[in-house]
């Protein structure tokens, strides 16, 4: 049925504008004070000529002042920064850092940026937060956002959904710590047990993470070169060796249906909000609950294992286009699970019917309540619809194969996905997308 050749299709990705090489070092003393020192090269690949730069730095947004909720908040404080090895002028609201650039930066050039600073984390603080004698890490350094439409891509922290973009980077971390800690990383270069001190190399990678535990149960595996970790911070051994087998099975799966996996070491860390980094993914829980039930948790480490190609390899805007990379990962989980199981995938769009809005709006246009219902529920829900209607049920592994050939390392948005979707389906209108999908958005 399908005629689709993969030559005759051009892939068009959605430009960075900027692009960064971190240099980072991080030192952390026996009272669980972080000292950083972060060093960015950053090149101007848009058009235009730069007069400031944007950063996320969001370890801000859990101090006193922007979280007074935390019992115990985090404690930031920015010593010097520095552009070119010049001081420079620079603001600090919420998760927005500007630095000023006293030479307006060309297209094509570099300058290197240099911010020293100090951190403690939070407790209950989400995904940067502090948990008994582990450290969880996320969004820790000052990060680069992107640069379209002649301005920069940076929009508000928002407490669900992830509202940071980054390009994919090159990272080298430089560690110290005083304490027997274990280091788990979005590197292949941390060991278990973990050295005191040690340099960490990250490159095309979105975003760096690091978490620091404490005394954890470690069981591990290898699925030909690439060695699976499951760091466990309870006493459920047998369960940690549940969770060491669905996750080897289903990276088996991905990358057989999708492509490699781009890591020689994959990281499950049960504990904190189920979430996914390049090389590592954490659960536990979900938004404000208890740690789910052991199925949920196991669903879950599938879910953010899937991640590692959607959102890992191919890179989306997660505040202006969520759904590319959660409704993704979940629609290629559920084809795990259906060979998992051995079970047919049934559609049941009945589940929407009184979710009227598309599945590709901004987060700031759902309701907090209803965000997650679109954007991992009813996006997956109608992709399968349109490739049932289509026939092609039996395609959609070959899809997502196709589809990571075609897009690994770019950027895509939902106007280049649904183009591409309907090549591959020879789709000739817009037809099958009408009311869950907004066309041209943005």
């Amino acid at each position: 049925m399908n005629s689709h050749k993969k030559e005759e299709f051009i892939p068009k990705s959605k430009a960075a504008g900027s692009e960064a090489k971190y240099k980072i070092s991080l030192e952390m003393d026996k009272k669980g004070k972080f000292r950083i020192n972060s060093t960015t090269l950053i090149k101007n690949i848009s058009t235009d000529d730069w007069k400031e730069l944007v950063f996320y730095f969001i370890p801000n947004i859990f101090t006193k002042s922007n979280s007074p909720q935390l019992a115990t908040p985090s404690y930031v404080s920015i010593k010097s920064i520095k552009v070119d090895g010049k001081k420079a002028k620079f603001s600090l609201d919420k998760d927005t850092l500007k630095i000023k650039l006293s030479n307006e930066l060309q297209p094509n050039h570099e300058v290197i940026i240099n911010v020293q600073y100090d951190f403690t984390l939070p407790k209950r603080g989400l995904r940067f937060t502090a948990n008994e004698n582990n450290y969880f890490l996320a969004q820790w350094y000052p990060m680069i956002a992107t640069y379209r439409d002649h301005k920069w891509n940076k929009e508000d922290y928002r407490m669900r959904g992830e509202t940071y973009h980054t390009a994919f980077s090159d990272f080298e971390i430089q560690y110290k710590l005083s304490n027997n800690l274990t280091i788990i990383s979005s590197s292949d270069d941390d060991t278990y047990p973990s050295e005191k001190s040690g340099i960490l190399i990250g490159n095309d990678i979105k975003d760096f993470y690091i978490a620091l535990l404490k005394d954890p149960n470690v069981i591990e595996k290898k699925i030909g070169d690439i060695t699976i970790r499951v760091f466990g911070v309870d006493d459920r051994k047998d369960f940690h060796n549940d969770i060491l087998e669905v996750a080897s099975d289903a990276l088996k799966y991905f990358q057989n249906t999708i492509g490699p996996y781009p890591n020689k070491q994959l990281d499950i860390i049960l504990d904190e909000l189920g979430m996914e980094y390049p090389g590592v993914v954490t659960a536990n829980s979900i938004y404000g609950s208890a740690p789910v039930n052991e199925d949920s948790l196991k669903s879950m480490v599938v879910h953010e294992i899937a991640h590692q190609w959607f959102y890992g390899v191919i890179s989306n805007d997660p505040y202006h286009d969520a759904w590319l990379d959660e409704g993704i990962a979940s629609f290629a989980s559920r084809l795990f699970y259906a060979q998992y199981q051995g079970k047919e995938i049934t559609v049941n769009e009945e589940l929407y019917k009184d979710f009227t809005l598309p599945v590709n709006l901004s987060l700031d246009e759902y309701s907090p309540k209803e965000q997650s219902t679109y954007i991992y529920g009813k996006s997956q829900e109608m992709l399968f619809k349109v490739f049932q209607e289509n026939k092609a049920e039996q395609q959609a592994e070959d899809f997502l194969g196709e589809y990571y050939e075609n897009y690994k390392y770019k950027e895509i948005d939902t106007n280049e996905f649904i183009r591409f979707l309907k090549d591959y389906l020879n789709l000739n209108n817009d037809a099958e997308f009408k009311g869950w999908i907004k066309m041209d958005k943005g």
